[in-house]
C-alpha cells in the first residue's frame, strides 16, 4: 500500500536527519520565515531548491537528490495540499533554530513539518509525520484473564503506558494499542555517569520474568544489543519472547539482552521463571523493556488487548489489579514482602 510505504520512509527520515527539540518559546520571525518558505516550496515547488539549501551532513544522510523527490512526490499524492495551519512554534537548541507547524491537508490528515537550521540559515533538520490519533479499539472494556504479575523484580519505572497518546505512543498501533515501556530510574535518571555505555543503564541485565504460567510459542535470540544511537527498524522486537497465556491471550516481552534467552520454544514456564535479561536490541533507543498482550502471536497481525497486572504499587500506592501508568515506579507486593 502507498501510505504504507510512505509510513515507512516518514520513520526512517525522522531517524537519521530530526533534530531533538529544544526549549519553547515566543515565534522567532526569522526562523518562522525560513520554515514556512520551505514548507511552501517543497509541497508546491522545486526539491532542488531544497536540496541546495541542505547542509552536507543532510544530503548524505538522504542519499541523494533522487531520494528527496520521492519523498516529496509520496507526501503530495498520499495527502495533498494543506488546507489549514493549526499551529506554529520556533525552538532553539544546541546552536539548531527549529521551526514547527502542525497541518491539517486535503486527505483529512493533520501532518507535522519540522525543519532545523544552522548559523548560516542551511538546512540542518527536516521531517514530515501524520499526527497520530490512538487506534480504534474493541477491547477497551476487555478484562485480562491470565493472573499477571509484573514481569520484573523491584523498583521500575513506566516510562509509556495508559490509553491516550500523551501517555503511550504505543497507542496509535492497532497491535500495542495498550503496550508498556518499562525503565529504572534513580535520582531521575535512567543511567549512571554520562550514560554512554550499555552497562550504565539501570535495568540492563536485569532478570525479566514470566508474568504467569504459559508456554513459549516464539523466542528470538542472537541479535545483537544496538549500540545507543542505534535502532534495528528491520527486527523492532530484538531478542523476545512470545509466551501464549491461554484464552487466546499472546505476551511479547522484547528488546532483550543478546544471548540472555532461557527459554525454548514449545517449553512451558511458570509465573516469575527468569526468561531472559533486560538489554537493547531490535528497535531500541536505550535499554529498557516492552511489554504488551494481543490476540495473536505474530507481530503486528493481531489486535492490542488490554493487560492487567494484580497485587503491585503504584507510586506507593496498593493495585490489586490495574494497567500502570506512564511516570508510575511501579513494584509487585510479593517483592516487597521478601
Amino acid at each position: 500500500m502507498a501510505l504504507r510505504r510512505v509510513a515507512r520512509f516518514l520513520c526512517w527520515l525522522m531517524v537519521v536527519v530530526a533534530a531533538s527539540p529544544g526549549v519553547a518559546e515566543e515565534l522567532d520571525p526569522k526562523t518562522a520565515k525560513l520554515g514556512r518558505q520551505f514548507t511552501d516550496i517543497f509541497q508546491k515547488g522545486s526539491a532542488e531548491e531544497v536540496w541546495q539549501h541542505m547542509s552536507e551532513r543532510m544530503q548524505s544522510a538522504l542519499g541523494d537528490l533522487y531520494h528527496l523527490k520521492g519523498f516529496q512526490a509520496s507526501i503530495n499524492s498520499a495527502y495533498g495540499p494543506e488546507v489549514s495551519v493549526h499551529e506554529e512554534l520556533t525552538e532553539e537548541k544546541d546552536g539548531l533554530r527549529t521551526y514547527r507547524r502542525r497541518a491539517g491537508h486535503e486527505n483529512g490528515s493533520d501532518l507535522i513539518w519540522q525543519w532545523s537550521f544552522g548559523q548560516d540559515d542551511g538546512i540542518e533538520g527536516f521531517y514530515v509525520r501524520r499526527v497520530p490519533v490512538e487506534a480504534d479499539s474493541a477491547y477497551l472494556d476487555y478484562q485480562t484473564q491470565a493472573a499477571l504479575r509484573l514481569p520484573f523484580a523491584g523498583y521500575w519505572k513506566v516510562f509509556w503506558g495508559g490509553r491516550t497518546l500523551e501517555e503511550n505512543y504505543h497507542a496509535a498501533d492497532a497491535g500495542q494499542r495498550f503496550a508498556y515501556d518499562f525503565v529504572i530510574q534513580r535520582a531521575g535518571k535512567t543511567h549512571t555517569g554520562d550514560g554512554t555505555a550499555l552497562t550504565d543503564y539501570y535495568c540492563w541485565d536485569e532478570p525479566i520474568l514470566a508474568p504467569a504460567d504459559g508456554t513459549v510459542v516464539a523466542r528470538v535470540d542472537g541479535l545483537p544489543d544496538q549500540p545507543l544511537g542505534e535502532m534495528d527498524a528491520d527486527r523492532p522486537a530484538g531478542n523476545h519472547v512470545v509466551l501464549d497465556l491461554g484464552n487466546e491471550e499472546f505476551i511479547f516481552l522484547a528488546h532483550l539482552r543478546n544471548g540472555s534467552v532461557a527459554v525454548s520454544g514449545g517449553e512451558h514456564v511458570d509465573e516469575g521463571q527468569e526468561i531472559g535479561r533486560c538489554g537493547n536490541s531490535g528497535n531500541s533507543s536505550e535499554p529498557h523493556l516492552h511489554v504488551h498482550m494481543q490476540t495473536t502471536p505474530e507481530l503486528g497481525a493481531g489486535k492490542g488487548l488490554p493487560a492487567q497486572f494484580q497485587n503491585y504499587r503504584a507510586n506507593g500506592a496498593l493495585k490489586l489489579r490495574g494497567e500502570p501508568i506512564r511516570g508510575q515506579t511501579v513494584i509487585a507486593v510479593e517483592d516487597i514482602l521478601k
